[in-house]
């Protein structure tokens, strides 16, 4: 970027808090945390604390408080204000931040080392361990979530006066600890979750039976499990997490287990779509897609050898990675409805994706549905990253060790040219 546009920028994000007077109250959580993020790109650090002491302010969610409250003690330990930050890193810890390793390793936060109540601060932390079950038989498939939340919708819609404060109550001040992940990493607020779910009544009448049936699909779910062990011996195998979403995301992972949105996986053919946005409709997915998903996100949660990286390739390899080791692993794709699109478009789509591959621009291949269109859908990267596997895994003449390999790269660029996908893709009309 240029000097003179990233001066245009801040003098915009500048003259935006000044003029809006700080008038956050009219803000979504998600508004003030983009904001935030700006303001601390553009090292606009002091206003970036206090649009981050808003979001801690104003958000739902457990998580979502941390988050704030740490990137808010960031802010102020780079903006020179140390013991300001110590103490709102300790309002951070107190509300359950837990990552002792990167509060120590983080940049942002080497000016506070030297206080002496720094070591007070990280003895404090209560590290929240991932659950390492390498047993199949022993990961619990958690639908309580879902109970709870017809329950509460059911009373919601009889009382419509008092409908926020049934779900708050009956959903999600009784959630599970994998709910609150969810929720605070993927739903921006309660009022955001409320007026989806009152958005489509029909679609959601129509979902009721499909989201029971998850109980139904236990047997799948294990039976993936039992597999991705005999394929790789260093498995670990999670707790899963069914909960309702608000059509964000159809699920993701955190310490807790694999968190699946199963409202995003309950359509069928008696399911009326008229009332969701056509970025919603790209999202949905059909009920027997469920046990694939779960694999899909199986995969993700055995992907800590990766090295982090910040290019395209990196991130389109993860995700095609875990919709190619979920299909061996549970004989199916959950994203089939893309991977059918794509076929007689390979040589545009590998042109396009070229373009971007060695730069950070993960937005265009991946959760890019309010750009998607009938003639181009959303998350071609999935389709990219799985292709560039599935070369890689069929050329192979170990698999198991190929299986392994793909879970622990550490050089994307090798691994890709190591895959011969550029050569095959030549050969397509």
């Amino acid at each position: 970027m240029y000097k003179s546009t990233l001066a245009f920028v801040i003098c915009f994000l500048l003259s935006s808090a000044v003029n809006q007077g700080f008038c956050q109250e009219k803000q979504s959580p998600a508004q003030l945390q983009g904001l935030a993020d700006s303001l601390y790109k553009a090292k606009q650090f002091p206003l970036a604390a206090d649009y981050y002491s808003a979001v801690a302010d104003r958000s739902d969610f457990p998580a979502k408080k941390v988050d704030a409250y740490y990137n808010m003690a960031c802010c102020l330990s780079l903006a020179g204000k140390t013991d300001s930050a110590l103490i709102i890193l300790e309002k951070a810890v107190k509300a359950g931040y837990d990552n002792k390793t990167h509060l120590q390793r983080d940049e942002d936060l080497t000016p506070l080392h030297t206080s002496s109540k720094w070591q007070i601060l990280i003895n404090s932390v209560q590290e929240r361990k991932k659950i390492l079950n390498a047993d199949p038989a022993k990961a619990s498939f958690i639908t309580t979530d879902i109970h709870r939340f017809w329950e509460a919708y059911d009373r919601a819609i009889q009382d419509t006066a008092h409908f926020r404060q049934i779900i708050k109550e009956g959903y999600f001040d009784k959630a599970t600890t994998g709910m609150n992940d969810y929720m605070s990493y993927k739903v921006s607020s309660i009022d955001f979750f409320v007026a989806h779910i009152r958005s489509a009544p029909a679609f959601y009448g129509a979902i009721r039976k499909n989201t029971f049936k998850t109980d139904a699909y236990k047997p799948a779910f294990l039976a993936s499990y039992v597999k991705l062990k005999s394929i790789y011996e260093d498995a670990i195998f999670p707790d899963v997490y069914f909960v309702m979403g608000a059509l964000t995301s159809g699920g993701t992972v955190s310490d807790a287990g694999l968190l699946l949105g199963v409202n995003q996986t309950a359509n069928d053919s008696t399911v009326p779509l008229g009332e969701l946005s056509f970025k919603q409709r790209t999202r949905v997915n059909n009920i027997l897609l469920l046990p694939y998903l779960v694999a899909h996100e199986l995969i993700h949660f055995q992907q800590e050898g990766m090295k982090n990286d910040t290019t395209t390739l990196s991130y389109v390899i993860r995700e095609g990675m875990a919709d190619f080791i979920g299909e061996l692993i549970s004989g199916g794709n959950g994203n089939q409805v893309l991977y059918d699109w794509a076929k007689g478009k390979e040589k545009q789509i590998w042109s396009n994706f070229t373009k971007d591959m060695y730069f950070n621009r993960y937005d265009n291949w991946i959760a890019n549905s309010q750009r998607a269109t009938p003639d181009n859908l959303p998350d071609q990267g999935y389709w990219i990253g799985y292709q560039i596997c599935r070369s890689y895994y069929e050329q192979a003449t170990n698999k198991k060790k190929a299986i392994y390999d793909m879970l622990h790269i550490q050089d994307y660029k090798a691994f890709f040219l190591q895959s011969h996908w550029e050569d095959k893709i030549s050969s397509f009309l």
